[in-house]
């Protein structure tokens, strides 16, 4: 039962310039995770470990080299005895890797259960429910902004974010302006994302502005740091506001406690390749009850690999808000998988098969 773990570096390339307040997207390097039994290879898992750049805690020029010197110490060692005990392997992991605790997590899963991309016991790969999720407008120049916005409102989605704090703040308010227009806030929830774009005294005004157009939540207004600025805003805000960067680096139970009992927002923004995986992320969701903060869960451009078991983390948690899954379609030369978008809803096709992850 000794595990062995093999690297597959791939490269994503966007099929559009993805645009934030960080700057523009055109690729993204993932390191899969291959791991199997050296007394079984045929049963092999599947994970996915992809710093995003200029965001994540490993986001740094020697990767390679701590991702290879995390896996030779793990290889050899016994495969965990039942799923309940891979935290216990995890530990062998940097809090300061983790993509590369997500990926692991997630590549013993599948190991553990088969082998077959079931991550979790949950209806969404089981029994075929769907999931909700929100359609995603990238920022661009006005007019790229708008087609992608009305693409997106044909499509069908109830609930669009639209990532704001690149062009001028007028131009994207116009956007809002069109979208609401069309939809009553019953008919269309809207959601922005800043990435921390606004100064906070900035952010004020802003928010007001958001208000009148009924939008269901900003997510990070400020930058992520900004700890007391943040907390006055969540607590006079007008509109919900969603912490998302701001979660980044805080590893132990005490540390989220802390943070999230100080600021006390409306909602947490759950990102598990960034956070460091699934049971990471379930201690975020315990320790926001404690506090009634509302959440929902996103990809961080993960391939389908990630993103798959990600979907099934959600479903798992019987989630209802709509999540921000809908990222499976940004690349020229993702993973081939069962995932499949209709409308607004994100489904896994069971008769489709997975593509081989190729060295």
């Amino acid at each position: 039962m000794a595990l062995k773990i093999e690297v597959v570096p791939h490269e994503l390339e966007f099929l559009f310039e993805a645009g934030t307040s960080r700057g523009v997207l055109r690729s993204k390097k993932v390191w899969f995770l291959k791991v199997y039994d050296t007394n079984n290879p045929e049963v092999i898992g599947w994970g996915e470990a992809g710093p995003l750049s200029g965001l994540s805690v490993d986001d740094v020029p020697d990767f390679d080299e701590k991702l290879a010197k995390t896996i030779e110490g793990l290889n050899g060692k016994s495969i965990p005895a039942s799923v309940d005990d891979i935290p216990k392997m995890l530990i062998y992991i940097s809090e300061k890797l983790p993509s590369v605790r997500f990926g692991m997590e997630t590549a013993l899963l599948d190991l553990m259960n088969g082998g077959e991309k079931r991550i979790f016991e949950n209806r969404f790969y089981q029994s075929g429910d769907n999931i909700q999720i929100n359609g995603l407008v990238w920022m661009g120049d006005k007019e790229l902004m708008m087609n992608r916005l009305e693409e997106k409102m044909e499509q069908g989605f109830k609930c669009i974010k639209v990532k704001i704090g690149a062009i001028d703040f007028e131009e994207e308010m116009k956007l809002l302006e069109k979208a609401r227009s069309k939809f009553t806030a019953r008919e269309l929830e809207l959601r922005v994302d800043a990435n921390g774009a606004f100064e906070p005294k900035e952010a004020k005004s802003v928010l007001k502005r958001l208000k009148e157009l009924e939008v269901h939540s900003i997510e990070q207004p400020i930058k992520a740091g900004q700890v007391l600025e943040m907390r006055d805003l969540c607590a006079s805000t007008p509109v919900p506001i969603a912490l998302d960067e701001e979660l980044i680096g805080y590893t132990t139970f005490a540390e989220k406690y802390w943070l999230l009992k100080v600021i006390q927002p409306q909602f947490i923004i759950l990102k598990p390749s960034l956070i460091g995986g699934f049971a990471a992320t379930q201690q975020w969701i315990e320790v926001a009850a404690e506090f009634g903060i509302g959440w929902w869960i996103t990809s961080a451009l993960e391939s389908n690999i990630g993103l798959n078991a990600i979907s099934q983390f959600a479903s798992s948690l019987l989630v209802s808000l709509p999540q921000g899954l809908g990222t499976g379609s940004l690349y020229k030369n993702n993973i081939v998988s069962p995932l499949t978008v209709q409308r607004d809803q994100l489904h896994y096709d069971r008769s489709k098969k997975w593509g081989q992850v190729i060295k």
